[in-house]
């Protein structure tokens, strides 16, 4: 049978009664019988799932109407209602939505903050009798981890975790639907799906992906199309009968629950619960599972069957006395270009170990795993032996990290292997018993076996393991070699888990160790190592890798070594030899070159000593900006546009511009000159969401103008008079609910009768192009990136 979620509850909401920027949660004390009327209504049309009126019931969104202290009240009240209008006909789901912030680094919400704040409204939602709680809408997966976590630790109920995404198949902070289904399946989610954003047969692929990308069932709830304007009302234009029509195809493309989101109504879920009656449910994904690693925007699977994996090995002070030092003083710039520049190189993954003496290795991991997850793709491994350091990067990584490492050692048994259960982190598995290192392949398979077993105990399973081989230096250990190749053999025999291992200790004490290296690790490709953890600058080692993926079917017919650049190699007496290219002749050497990659890679520790050192070398402040920081963002929006760089990298980008402008102004106060203009920003009347809007005025403040932020829920003659005595360039316009896109009418119609001569830019998540047409709008913005684009051709800033 297939679960038949409800429909829009606002719209229903202001049918019977609900005011204009009123809270609508509110209505469960003050109105309850509207309350149960739609929750009655959806029954009556098919629904087996109903979600209480909590959407924005938590402490953070209730704040904007005074109501925090009632937290508790409203969201018992709503289950409460919810149970009594549908009796035992159907099951309620606790809805809990976003907190409309970013957490830190996008944002200003601090982790824990977000996390109390889900866990309040969970254990309210549990306490009026939920039958599950539904995460909803989010647009972040790091508050869909925050509320998880949350519910997981309030509750026992099943969790729904649905993430909204936009046109092209990512969420608004660069998330996939596989990076977000291996990620929440691995953390504990018992449903996984999508809402709101997008019309059925948008949604489509997108739970085709999440089906094939997890194990759990699988949910989705469409929009009703996409809204459009009729006589000065927005509507939401796909029929019942439409909407039906898509649903078996949702079903047969792997979900299980299936309702509707904005726009739809009891019609809508009647034609979807007709249309799918009789269908059974969609079979789970029970395939083997492949052991996957997710950023925020990336997963990277390992196994046999797929190229090898390199994990970068060069975040660790250890041996490395300045960057130890650095890291001691409180600096991580070293640690970021190394995490940018072993990307570069070709690491798929890069392992963080923040060990050194004397510092707060706990505030040191969560800072340095914070940062790297913001500048770049890579998903992390968190090599640590404390347990607190361990926890703190994993309840900051926006993603799936490995855990480097377990052994069969009671502590870690003990404390690592719950982290990795309730983080849903893999475990990198070290042979390493309390007697210590064992020297034959035999005795490391037993010790693998146990950590496994343990593992498995606490609820890890297949596609959770990476195996690691453990290499002695064979100058100490005739066998040393011989028993790495025993074990790696071992290891696919009997588990058929992915192996990995660090490889320079073999050549420890001996000469050539660049020829020992990369000969060992040829031998070892071919035993079954499938993810080395190595320095991806060896060129030496790159070429080993390079030619045995060649030889062992990992580069069918060896196209990619056939692409690879061979030409500094030569023969000289019949042996090969390379000249080692010492400089990346991509880099660019002059300084305004710099500055540009500078603010591309979001370097924010380094630009401002640029920006002084092209000042010294005569380069006058317009050219410094012009060719250095606007050529930067043309390049950024591009790949922004283009889906090559995703949000955090475009606010990292973006402050890194701020602090070169800041030290242009700094210097050169006169010549600095004025801002590219003055923006008023706003969202409209009616409306209380204004993450869109704090993420567009990040943006234009960042590249220069001058920013009067007037918030959310603003009225028309609060942002007309605000213009007009600012003298506004640009007025921006916010709208992300049907309901309140009509206000945008209101406030252009009153600019033009003010006689203000400032520009318009509208965007929000119900608005389209030709509704900016129709409503007389200068531009339509669906993007702060684009915003930022249009309000340079607008003020005539355009390159």
């Amino acid at each position: 049978m297939i679960h038949i979620f409800d429909g829009a509850m606002g719209t229903m909401l202001q049918a019977g009664g609900l005011k204009p920027g009123a809270c609508p949660e509110l209505m469960n004390i003050e109105h309850p019988d509207v309350v149960k009327s739609i929750h009655k209504a959806y029954v009556e049309a098919g629904a087996t799932i109903v979600e209480t009126n909590t959407f924005g019931a938590s402490r953070l969104k209730l704040d904007h109407y005074g109501l925090a202290d009632r937290t508790r009240e409203l969201n018992t009240a709503a289950v409460k209602l919810a149970k009594e209008a549908v009796l035992d006909r159907a099951k309620v789901a606790g809805s809990m939505g976003p907190t409309g912030r970013f957490i830190e680094p996008l944002g200003d919400l601090d982790f824990e903050t977000a996390y109390a704040t889900f866990r309040e409204q969970a254990e309210a939602l549990a306490e009026g009798g939920a039958d599950y709680l539904i995460i909803e809408t989010c647009i972040d997966i790091q508050e869909m981890r925050a509320a998880l976590l949350a519910a997981k630790d309030a509750t026992d109920l099943p969790v729904i975790c649905q993430l909204s995404y936009s046109e092209d198949g990512r969420t608004v902070t660069g998330t996939d639907p596989q990076s977000a289904a291996v990620t929440l399946d691995a953390m504990g989610a018992d449903i996984i799906g999508v809402n709101c954003s997008l019309g059925p047969e948008q949604l489509v692929p997108i739970v085709q992906k999440l089906h094939d990308s997890c194990t759990k069932p699988i949910s989705v709830q469409p929009n009703a199309g996409m809204p459009i304007l009729e006589n000065g009302t927005t509507v939401f234009p796909m029929h019942p009968d439409d909407f039906g029509y898509w649903a078996p195809k949702l079903v047969e493309a792997g979900a299980s629950y299936i309702g509707g989101c904005c726009g739809t109504t009891p019609a809508h879920i009647r034609a979807m619960a007709e249309a799918v009656r009789g269908m059974d449910e969609p079979a789970p994904n029970d395939g083997p599972r492949m052991l996957a690693l997710t950023s925020r925007s990336r997963t990277v699977c390992i196994d046999k069957s797929l190229p090898t994996r390199l994990i970068g090995e060069r975040i660790n002070p250890t041996g490395r006395k300045k960057l130890a030092a650095e890291i001691k003083s409180g600096s991580l710039l070293s640690v970021k270009k190394e995490a940018v520049n072993q990307v570069k190189a070709g690491a798929n993954l890069l392992d963080v170990n923040m060990g050194v003496g004397g510092i707060d290795q706990t505030a040191a991991m969560k800072q340095a795993v914070t940062e790297i997850a913001q500048l770049t793709d890579a998903p992390l491994v968190i090599d640590t032996g404390d347990a607190a350091s361990l926890e703190a990067g994993l309840r900051a990584y926006p993603g799936r990290a490995l855990i480097n490492s377990v052994t069969a050692e009671d502590y870690r048994i003990e404390t690592y292997l719950p982290l990795a259960k309730k983080y849903g982190a893999a475990i990198l598995c070290l042979p390493i018993t309390e007697d210590g290192v064992p020297k034959t392949a035999e005795a490391r398979l037993r010790a693998v076996r146990t950590i496994i077993e343990k593992a498995k105990e606490q609820g890890l399973r297949d596609g959770d393991f990476l195996l690691d081989a453990l290499v002695m230096t064979v100058s100490a250990d005739v066998n040393a070699c011989n028993e790495v190749l025993k074990t790696l053999q071992g290891y696919r025999r009997e588990f058929g888990y992915p192996a990995t291992m660090g490889l320079s200790n073999i050549s420890f004490g001996l000469p050539a160790r660049p020829l020992i290296n990369s000969t060992f690790f040829a031998m070892c490709l071919a035993a079954g190592l499938d993810a080395p953890i190595m320095n991806p600058y060896d060129e030496a080692m790159q070429n080993a890798l390079a030619a045995s993926s060649a030889l062992l079917g990992k580069d069918p017919n060896g196209l990619a070594f056939s692409r690879h650049d061979w030409s500094g190699y030569g023969t000289h007496n019949g042996a090969v030899t390379k000249t080692v290219k010492k400089n990346d002749a991509s880099a660019p050497q002059d300084t305004l070159g710099r500055i540009k990659q500078a603010v591309i890679e979001g370097e924010k520790d380094v630009v401002a000593e640029l920006v002084d050192q092209a000042i010294q070398e005569k380069h006058e402040p317009n050219e410094i900006t012009e060719k250095a920081l606007t050529a930067a963002m043309t390049d950024i929006g591009e790949d922004f546009g283009a889906g090559r760089m995703f949000l955090p990298q475009v606010l990292l980008s973006a402050e890194t511009m701020r602090t070169a402008f800041d030290r242009l102004k700094e210097r050169f106060p006169a010549a600095a000159g004025p801002s590219k203009g003055t923006v008023v920003i706003a969202t409209v009347k009616g409306d209380v969401h204004d993450l869109g809007k704090n993420i567009t005025g990040a943006l234009l403040a960042n590249s220069g103008y001058q920013l009067v932020d007037l918030g959310k829920d603003v009225d028309a003659d609060t942002i007309v008079r605000t213009a007009i005595e600012k003298q506004a360039d640009i007025v921006g316009l916010c709208a992300l609910m049907t309901t309140t896109m009509t206000q945008i009418d209101t406030v252009i119609a009153k600019l033009h009768e003010a006689g203000s001569h400032a520009k318009v830019i509208v965007g929000g998540a119900a608005l389209t192009q030709e509704y900016a047409d129709e409503a007389g709008a200068d531009a339509y913005a669906p993007d702060g990136v684009k915003a930022v684009k249009l309000a340079d051709a607008l003020t005539g800033h355009a390159c």
